[in-house]
């Protein structure tokens, strides 16, 4: 996905047109029941045309649940820290910066990197200290970064996904690099050298077992939202190289086609993560980002309308799978192109993943690529409309249930001033984060006592409560629909120690208030 290198559109459409190597991009609750999926997508999901009461009309423009995320790179250090080696304090300035960007854009989740190649952006006992800290692999950084990482999302509302690379053991074949407990130095034999990198062999069983480890771990550890995985499975095409699994394949392959081998690993690590997370905390949400087109119609009836690379075929991705048995919460394809972008067009790709959704309760948020924007070498991304239209686009689909934005450097950029056109006239709102329904929770009692004071909203504390959602209806009473869409919300407030609430609030009117859980599972509201 990403890993550093600037797409350009030579590459881009080499990609697209004959599979080379696509490199960019992102790169204690109890357990929830397994089984099969719902049969609707939740109404209150972002784009709804009615609320979940089916009474109360909603505006589109102004949708109340919505997903609005964006992926922090650390490979490379792309987006934090800046650079390695700088102090504990310098490189928490920094987090606390994008965080901050992110509030100021009306965002709701962070997608962080935390696992770039087998190592670790936090204390482990699986694998060594990630070099993007200190500059060293394995070097003690002389802290801990995940709960501060998680612990400034929370405060400001964010939703925090734990972002790994499932296959990644280093950006570079000569493993007498790495660290002497480095588990591809310990497990030489589940290494494959492949393109000038190494990667765990997805055939093995104890590669998948080790990976599982690794996210159960961080699940289990620390107060994370969500777990995510990028789009790297098996390796992306390097000209004409093999990936040099034959050894594997001759053992494990029982005499299925090596492609469907390939691809039937990949799910079962899948099936696997996605187990291990709700077995530790149901609550907490698993998903993958996968490259943006699944197959085209040329390879496959059911494909996209499009003349790409194919996941399915190149990389043994398979999210048609993992959405129909349900070993997803939610999927983000990376749809990094434009609109009109003849061999992969966004108009043709974002609502063939809508209907991939359809009748499930899989979520179907839209990989957006901000760090395009500007770019001379494509026509497209040189107006400031591109990106924004992509937003509109979505709203004619109900499927669609948020965006997320590669990458946190450019949310102190805003190129082109996307970002202030998109909050003029997407984010004008806040929004809750949809409804995950396999998940459960139960919303909070709703908040009591509700006063206002000159300025100052204030309420009791209620228990369970993550956060609070406030709503402002300016003049006349309150209806049964003032909270259906977003159009009265005015803040989600993170719940703080004490017995009592506060926002300070900005004009007249009556005020709503309602308590949220950690998955915004909403109460009924309180006023004034």
């Amino acid at each position: 996905m990403r890993n550093g290198r600037p797409l350009l559109a030579a590459v881009a459409l080499a990609v697209l047109t004959t599979g080379a190597a696509y490199t960019f991009g992102p790169d204690t609750a109890p357990a929830r029941p397994k089984g099969a999926k719902s049969s609707a997508v939740s109404a209150e999901t972002a784009g709804a045309t009615t609320s979940a009461s089916a009474q109360c009309p909603v505006d589109v423009r102004y949708p109340k649940r919505q997903l609005r995320g964006v992926w922090i790179a650390t490979v490379k250090n792309i987006d934090w820290p800046s650079r390695t080696g700088l102090s504990a304090a310098r490189q928490q300035a920094e987090y606390v910066r994008i965080l901050d960007n992110a509030v100021k854009r009306r965002f709701n989740a962070v997608f962080v990197q935390v696992r770039p190649a087998s190592d670790a952006l936090y204390r482990s006992n699986l694998e060594p200290w990630s070099q993007y800290l200190t500059g060293t692999a394995g070097k003690d950084p002389g802290w801990d970064p995940l709960p501060f990482l998680v612990a400034e999302a929370h405060r400001r509302g964010l939703e925090f996904h734990a972002w790994f690379n499932p296959y990644r053991a280093s950006p570079d074949g000569d493993l007498s690099r790495l660290p002497a407990n480095h588990p591809a130095r310990v497990h030489p034999g589940w290494i494959v050298k492949h393109g000038g990198q190494a990667y765990y062999n997805p055939g093995l069983p104890e590669v998948r077992e080790h990976v599982t480890k690794v996210v159960k771990d961080v699940v289990t550890r620390y107060d994370v939202d969500g777990v995510h995985f990028d789009d790297y499975f098996y390796p992306y095409p390097s000209g004409n190289a093999r990936f040099a699994d034959d050894a594997a394949f001759a053992k494990y392959g029982k005499g299925a086609k090596l492609a469907d081998w390939r691809r039937a690993n990949v799910n079962k690590l899948i099936a696997q993560v996605d187990k291990a997370v709700h077995e530790v905390r149901g609550s907490v949400k698993f998903g993958v980002s996968p490259f943006g087109i699944w197959r085209n119609k040329s390879e496959d009836p059911t494909g996209s309308a499009t003349g790409g690379m194919s996941a399915y075929d190149s990389i043994y991705a398979d999210a048609r799978h993992w959405i129909r048995k349900g070993t997803v919460d939610y999927v983000i394809p990376q749809l990094y192109w434009p609109r009109d972008f003849r061999v992969a067009d966004y108009d043709v790709l974002m609502p063939w993943w809508a209907n991939e959704v359809k009748g499930t309760d899989v979520h179907l948020y839209i990989g957006q690529a901000l760090y395009r924007v500007g770019a001379t070498d494509t026509p497209a991304w040189t107006r400031p409309g591109e990106l924004p239209s992509h937003l509109t686009q979505n709203r004619k689909h109900k499927q669609v249930s948020g965006d997320v934005y590669f990458s946190a450097k450019q949310l102190s950029t805003d190129p082109l001033g996307v970002l202030d056109r998109i909050v003029k006239s997407h984010y004008s709102r806040p929004a809750l984060l949809p409804l995950i329904k396999d998940l459960g929770g139960q919303a909070p009692a709703k908040p009591a006592d509700l006063r206002l004071q000159g300025t100052s909203l204030s309420w009791k504390s209620s228990p369970e409560a993550r956060s609070y959602a406030v709503y402002r209806i300016a003049s006349g009473k309150p209806g049964e629909c003032a909270t259906a869409d977003a159009r009265n919300l005015v803040a989600v407030v993170p719940s703080v120690d004490g017995d009592r609430q506060t926002f300070t609030t900005t004009g007249g009117g009556t005020y709503l208030v309602t308590a949220l859980d950690r998955l915004q599972n909403e109460s009924a509201p309180t006023g004034t």
